[in-house]
């Protein structure tokens, strides 16, 4: 029994001798799994989280971490959230809908993070990476832009038209298989199937031209507002967002009314707002 004893004893010590040996490296390299995250950190109005098709009221506090994750806002309505490693933070305007694509880590540890915004207004305001390999990409219907540390906007129109502005930092937009270099103080937008338009001065700008016309058709008195603003920006029209062509130019049809009141909300990529009130 004893000689039993000291011979599992010794087998024992065997054993451990081999497992932290520095000679047997198999044993050595233990994978280890890096979560990432975008988390929420300040809400305003209705915000709520989706999940595998479900939806609930957000929290300070939720995590958004897996692919399919979303983050969507109403009217009146924002949220903030900061990215795992707190290189900055994303700001969620209303109206908006933000969905995780992908969530990875580069083998030097760097993030890789991809966002899909298929409406809507997301503001990010990032340090520069310092890991040559991390990644941020933000998806809209009508391309990709990219940074590596910067303070941009971007806005999405109904159609999927993409405007974005570059404060700070550097900014690629690429679609169609071209790409535009977005640096600071300059602006484009994209339209869905074609390449980027080229980049502009920022101008922030959230100026309306306007018209009312009156019309006959059919029959029918109406009144048309045709407006104009500038390509990248968001148009709401008492409340309606609107589509604007590659000159900013949109059109709403009204019936002819003895009087009409109508609010115009332009809001810039980097998140300038105005409310034009028109009567006719």
């Amino acid at each position: 029994m004893y000689r039993r004893l000291i011979w599992l004893i010794v087998a024992a010590l065997t054993a451990t001798f081999i497992l932290a040996s520095p000679h047997v490296t198999a044993q050595q390299v233990v994978p280890v799994r890096i979560q990432t995250w975008l988390e929420v950190r300040q809400l305003v109005g209705n915000v709520t989280i989706e999940r595998s098709n479900r939806s609930q009221p957000a929290r300070v506090g939720d995590r958004l971490s897996t692919v399919g994750d979303a983050i969507a806002t109403g009217a009146n309505s924002s949220a903030v959230l900061i990215v795992d490693t707190g290189i900055g933070n994303v700001n969620v305007a209303e109206n908006t809908l933000m969905r995780i694509r992908s969530l990875s880590v580069a083998p030097d540890q760097g993030r890789i993070t991809r966002l899909e915004v298929p409406r809507g207004r997301i503001r990010l305001q990032l340090r520069r990476f310092t890991s040559p390999n991390s990644e941020l990409e933000i998806e809209t219907p009508a391309g990709i832009s990219g940074v590596r540390g910067t303070d941009f906007g971007v806005a999405v129109q109904p159609d999927g038209k993409t405007g974005v502005a570059t404060l700070n930092g550097a900014v690629v937009t690429a679609a169609q298989g071209q790409e535009v270099d977005v640096a600071g103080g300059f602006q484009n937008f994209t339209i869905p199937a074609e390449p980027p338009a080229p980049a502009t001065p920022l101008r922030n700008d959230t100026q309306l031209q306007y018209q009312f016309v009156r019309l006959i058709e059919g029959g029918v008195r109406r009144i048309r507002l045709l407006g104009r603003v500038d390509p990248v920006n968001l148009v709401e029209v008492n409340r309606v967002a609107q589509t604007t062509d590659r000159d900013g130019r949109f059109s709403v049809l009204y019936p002819a009314l003895s009087s009409l009141r109508v609010e115009v909300r332009v809001s810039t990529p980097l998140g300038t707002e105005q409310v034009h009130v028109l009567e006719f």
